[in-house]
């Protein structure tokens, strides 16, 4: 390996991990404010990239369906809730959320089925159709059971992931499929060729992280958010609902992960299944971060990217093995490094 082989990994390795961070960072802030690992968000991400290519084939998504089934069921849900508890006046709000917001864009896919949309158009459509799949499902799925111990909601969500993969192999079927690039030049920086494609990913990559952090510090419904991840108790008691606050959540890392989709879907062949891969790897970088901090979770994906690129290079086959070898040192490190506490009871 000379330096300029070392140069053009390290490129792609840097592209791979900028799409590891803005999974990763999903990863963290649903789990710090709802203590949910949410295991598909990979599939989320999988979803976005086979959307956008069926909408390039002008065929009609599966997404589309699926969406228009959860918003029907999470407004029943909310509705019968809502009824429960005597709040009827809060039903057209749910309504306008749960159900027309979301089926918007799915009626405007399904009516412009078969027809090739400008790209503008396409990436708006996929992104707004993807967006309200997270907080539907943490409304039907997670909602239910939000004070249930954190093994159960992974065991749930572990279940989840399976039954996400199951409709997207009935979704977009078994075969794998790529877009088309989204900026196509090549720039020469240091003797060494930067494809537009990697540049835009980075660019990306850190543009969401920087509104990620006005948001959390500039913002009412980020400081809210941010102390609810502090202390959710805490976070009741000065009023803030931490229901809204795990919506929002959800929310933002739906935003997350279309974009990770978008952006991986022209460098990458995305198959049904690939989004726990995906998935797995940027984990790995929220795990260096302790799925807390953000700052420690984007240098940790981006050292997974770097890393899996040479691991490539090297040994093609045993890449993934390099990769997940180094939750071990990283696990063993944490769990002699950190004071270990009780989790104490929320109510």
């Amino acid at each position: 390996m000379n330096a300029q082989i070392a140069a053009i990994l390290a490129i792609d390795g840097i592209a791979s991990g900028a799409i590891y961070v803005l999974i990763a960072i999903g990863f963290v802030l649903i789990f710090a404010v709802t203590r949910i690992i949410f295991v598909p968000f990979g599939d989320i991400a999988a979803f976005t990239a086979l959307t956008l290519a069926s909408l390039e084939n002008k065929h009609l998504p599966g997404t589309v369906g699926m969406v228009a089934f959860l918003a029907v069921l999470a407004t029943l849900m909310e509705i019968f809730s809502l009824w429960r508890s005597g709040a009827t006046g809060k039903i057209p709000r749910a309504l306008l959320f749960y159900l027309v917001l979301p089926l918007i864009p799915a009626a405007v896919i399904w009516l412009t089925a078969g027809t090739l949309l400008p790209t503008p158009l396409r990436l708006f459509l996929t992104v707004a159709v993807i967006l309200p799949i997270a907080p539907l499902l943490n409304r039907i799925v997670y909602q239910p059971i939000a004070d249930a111990t954190v093994l159960l909601l992974l065991v749930v969500s572990v279940a989840l992931h399976f039954a996400m993969s199951g409709l997207g192999l009935l979704f977009f079927g078994p075969e794998g499929v790529r877009t088309q690039s989204l900026v196509d030049f090549t720039t020469i920086i240091a003797g060494t060729p930067v494809s537009g494609q990697a540049m835009l990913i980075l660019g990306s990559a850190i543009f969401f992280s920087f509104l990620l952090y006005l948001f959390f510090n500039f913002t009412l419904y980020g400081k809210a958010l941010h102390a609810t991840a502090i202390n959710r108790t805490g976070a009741r008691l000065m009023g803030i609902r931490p229901q809204q606050a795990c919506t929002i959540a959800f929310l933002l890392s739906s935003v997350l992960a279309a974009v990770s989709g978008i952006l991986i879907a022209p460098v990458n062949t995305i198959f049904y299944d690939s989004g726990f891969l995906i998935g797995l790897k940027s984990f790995v970088g929220a795990i260096i971060g302790g799925m807390v901090s953000f700052p420690v979770t984007a240098v940790g994906s981006m050292f997974v990217g770097i890393l899996e690129g040479f691991a490539a290079f090297l040994s093609s086959p045993f890449k993934d093995v390099i990769v997940f070898s180094i939750l071990i040192p990283v696990l063993l490190w944490r769990s002699y490094t950190l004071v270990h506490a009780e989790e104490e009871d929320e109510e």
